[in-house]
């Protein structure tokens, strides 16, 4: 006994002396190897590997665009999972601390910067890394953090520190084939983000051979085939997406890579079109398959329109939009090829508007086809605008031609249209239900497509709705209106079993029945918005001038239908041959002319003859003019020259240097003001009565504010009236200023822009900012509320909608949107400046607050960097 309790304290002995982290004996060494890689390095990489599964399982894949090679790290995510960086750190940290004389030293210090790198610390994890690579000993730890550092790098955008990283990781020797996989993945990654799709498919081919995972390789296997199919190199792609189906992937992989594979899929004989057609067909009875059918006919549809069927594809995506589906991005899809056929093949621009708000609807401001939908719906906002304008106008002045009865049977003959319409819809309503299975199955019991039941018939709920409306108007629907007491009535009638559905079912009836009698027109309001004075006539002129050239404008630079806006312009100078917008209108009719082979040598000559001090006529007359910053920089210069020259009494050679400017840099930003000075020589050196025509002619032409009250208060000097502000030399010289001022930040723009992620488009839709830091969002509980109120007292009708998220560590954004453009944004935050308060900010919060377009807005949110963005804001919008 006496013998085992000695070697049972031997041993003792020589594990209590191998605790010591000092000593570098075998014994030392066995236990902190294995205590450090069984322990605390065993949990850290555990719970690395649970984050990393969950940034997996919250990412949503979209399969209509080319995958990620690797999953976007949403920051709200990483807030919610801190406890597991927390313990990683910890575990880390005391394998470091506690097991220095250990071999996962290195190990350790690679996990406390992954760490840091998931949680948004890049100043961190870029230090350790970079320690690791001087200082560890294992190849394998120092290449997996050069690996690291590469997509850290390639993260922010900073692809020269990536490039050095790759130059450097190119001449290692000894890489391992987990290491190489991880390599060529991340070079992958990289020219993802420098849009190089040759490096990037090549990275991709080599990285797919050095894995063993088939989940992995299903995975690339797929984004290569959605990158050679991008490219057009179909029978690689079909190859592709074959061999993404092996290896067992997740189920949404494999069902769009076959699906896609029909799409690249060589067909030579009209055997191989029904079968994919059938294959189409077979995929969408498939029950596994049922929140996936909206998919399918999308696809399907695609497939028609290779085959040249536009009216089936169209009623394919028809029948994709009514399917249920939890994937709303998939119906945007959905909304935006319907809007393409309308715009693209049928030319029906007012359709396509309608098509792009249900597409805009699906989706939120972060997602990447935002910006385009968006941007696509404001043009075709304002087509329809102009374009309902037109019709509405032109009508009603032709009704006020008329005499009161012609007006009235005009109006009563509308109204029946209308009856009509409505009737058709219901029929149609009707016959879309008889075909449904829940008919074919009513059908069994005595019931079906005869609908013998009156609250089934759409028809008869339609013709009665219209039948009691001629009778009665629209008086509200009650039972026993006719007696003058109805107590009894009222207070018995909710209190048997079925009282409550029987309120709901007449409710319910009495809504679908108001809602039939307010898409009837009433002949009193109708007969209401025709014009009865010459007043109200000419304003409705004004407007269809107006719209007649904002349509030919828009439809040639937008939709590039040059025969269609030659048709509207010509309307207008035929219409209003003086309207004030005649010029521009010959300058786009020339233009126009140009790209049909038409004739624009009439317009040169017309714009020569009407308008010879036109910047459209200069413009016309030199063609290959210098154009862009360049030109505004030079006429900048000689801006200046004329402005001296001017002043100091020298009018014709103030005139000479403007009339050359404008003939040799027509079209800038400073042909305004050259013009304007301009008038301000023949003030000098030309009759009154001249002076004043092109004073007025500017006013009405030019839509610089600026420069128009500048006009304005010229007028009035020549006029004898009082002017309550400036005098003309001080307007001028302030406008001089403002000009020089405007020269220097464009002469910078111009050295920068190339470098600026960010793109100035003030016709985009806008959104407007509030920053605040994490510790202040979430003192701030009551901000979004207080917004909200701000909107229904403000902005009632303006459908703002508010939220907020984070941004980075850092910031908090809280969002307002949309706007349509960044006009009106700004008068949004001014107002917002002026008339918004609320306990949750203070006044610097709202002085930081900043307007952001939806393509910037995205540049935003991938790079992070506020202040670089306000570097841009401060230039553009200030």
């Amino acid at each position: 006994m006496r013998r085992y309790l000695t070697i049972l304290g031997i041993i003792a002995m020589i594990l209590l002396s191998a605790c010591s982290s000092e000593k570098n004996t075998f014994t030392n060494r066995w236990f902190h190897n294995t205590t450090s890689r069984y322990n605390a390095v065993f949990y850290a990489k555990a719970n690395i590997g649970e984050i990393e599964k969950t940034i997996e399982k919250s990412h949503r894949e979209d399969f209509t665009q080319v995958l990620p090679i690797f999953f976007p790290i949403d920051s709200a995510l990483i807030d919610q999972n801190e406890e597991l960086l927390v313990d990683v750190r910890d575990f880390a940290s005391k394998a470091i601390d506690w097991h220095r004389i250990s071999k996962w030293v290195d190990d350790s210090y690679f996990l406390l910067g992954l760490a840091d790198y998931y949680d948004g610390k890049f100043d961190e994890s870029s230090n350790t890394f970079r320690y690791l690579n001087v200082n560890s000993k294992k190849k394998r730890v120092r290449h997996r953090s050069l690996i690291q550092l590469m997509r850290q790098f390639t993260d922010i955008g900073n692809f020269e520190d990536a490039a050095y990283v790759i130059e450097y990781l190119s001449k290692e020797s000894g890489i391992n084939t987990e290491n190489k996989f991880l390599l060529y993945k991340t070079l992958a990654y990289y020219y993802d983000q420098r849009q190089d799709v040759n490096g990037k498919i090549g990275a991709l081919d080599r990285a797919i051979s050095l894995t063993k995972d088939k989940k992995e390789k299903s995975r690339i296997n797929f984004i290569l085939a959605q990158l050679y199919q991008r490219e057009g190199l179909d029978a690689l792609a079909y190859s592709y997406y074959n061999e993404a189906v092996k290896g067992n992937p997740p189920y949404e992989l494999a069902f769009f890579a076959q699906l896609f594979a029909q799409q690249v899929a060589e067909l030579n004989k009209s055997k191989d079109v029904k079968r994919v057609r059938s294959y189409y067909d077979e995929l969408f009875k498939d029950s596994k398959n049922k929140d996936l059918r909206d998919v399918i006919l999308y696809e399907k549809a695609l497939f028609e329109l290779k085959q040249d069927d536009v009216q089936e594809a169209e009623k394919l995506l028809i029948l994709a939009a009514k399917q249920e589906s939890n994937n709303p991005l998939q119906k945007s899809y959905i909304y935006q090829k319907l809007a393409e056929i309308n715009f693209e093949i049928k030319k029906d621009f007012k359709t396509t508007k309608y098509y792009l708000d249900s597409a805009l609807a699906q989706i939120r401001p972060t997602d990447k086809i935002y910006a385009e939908i968006n941007q696509k719906k404001g043009i075709f906002d304002n087509y329809v605008t102009h374009y309902e304008i037109i019709n509405k106008n032109d009508s009603l002045i032709r009704l006020s031609q008329m005499s009161a009865e012609e007006q009235e049977m005009v109006a009563e003959l509308f109204i029946k249209q209308e009856e009509e319409r409505l009737l058709r819809e219901a029929e149609q309503k009707s016959q879309q239900r008889s075909s449904g299975i829940f008919d074919n199955l009513l059908a069994f019991g005595g019931r079906g497509s005869g609908e013998s039941f009156y609250f089934d018939n759409n028809l008869a709920m339609q013709r009665g709705s219209i039948e009691f409306y001629r009778n009665w108007g629209t008086r509200p629907l009650d039972d026993n209106w006719r007696r003058n007491i109805q107590g009894f009535q009222s207070s018995t009638r909710g209190n048997g079993a079925l009282g409550p559905m029987s309120d709901t079912r007449e409710e319910d009836r009495a809504e679908e029945q108001s809602s039939i009698i307010g898409q009837l027109p009433d002949k009193k309001s109708l007969l209401a918005q025709i014009p009865k004075t010459e007043e109200d006539v000419n304003l409705l002129r004004e407007k269809l001038e107006e719209s007649y050239f904002e349509l030919g404008k828009l439809l040639y630079f937008d939709f590039k239908e040059s025969l269609m806006s030659i048709e509207y312009l010509e309307s207008l100078i035929t219409t209003y041959p003086n309207s004030n917008k005649k010029a521009e209108a010959y300058y786009i009719l020339y233009l126009a002319n140009q790209e049909i082979n038409g004739n624009p040598t009439l317009y040169v000559q017309r714009l020569n003859r009407e308008f010879p001090d036109s910047p459209f006529t200069y413009s016309v007359n030199n063609p290959d003019a210098i154009k862009g910053n360049q030109a505004f920089l030079e006429s900048s210069k000689l801006y200046k020259e004329a402005y001296e020259q001017y002043y100091a009494g020298n009018y014709a050679a103030a005139r000479s240097i403007i009339r050359s400017t404008l003939e040799n840099y027509p079209l800038t930003k400073n042909t305004s003001r050259l013009i304007l000075l301009d008038i301000m020589v023949s003030g000098k050196v030309d009759d009154a009565e001249r002076y004043k025509y092109r004073l007025e002619n500017y006013i009405q032409t030019t839509e610089d504010g600026q420069l128009v009250k500048l006009a304005r208060n010229m007028l009035l000097a020549l006029t004898g009236e009082q002017v309550e502000i400036r005098s003309e030399r001080e307007e001028v010289a302030m406008e001089s200023q403002n000009n020089e001022e405007q020269t220097s930040e464009t002469e910078e723009e111009a050295e920068n822009e190339e470098d600026s992620p960010y793109r100035e488009n003030p016709n985009q839709t806008h959104i407007f900012v509030i920053a605040l830091d994490p510790e202040k969002a979430r003192e701030s509980k009551n901000l979004l509320a207080d917004l909200e109120t701000f909107h229904a007292q403000n902005f009632a009708n303006s459908r703002l909608r508010t939220g907020n998220m984070n941004l980075n560590r850092q910031e908090v954004i809280f969002i307002v949107s949309p706007f349509n453009n960044a006009e009106r944004a700004i008068a949004y935050r001014n107002k917002f400046m002026d008339d918004f308060n609320s306990g949750s900010i203070e006044k610097s919060d709202k002085e930081n607050s900043f307007l952001i377009s939806i393509e910037n807005f995205q540049e935003l949110n991938r790079r992070k960097n506020l202040n670089e963005y306000r570097q841009f804001y401060r230039r553009v919008y200030k």
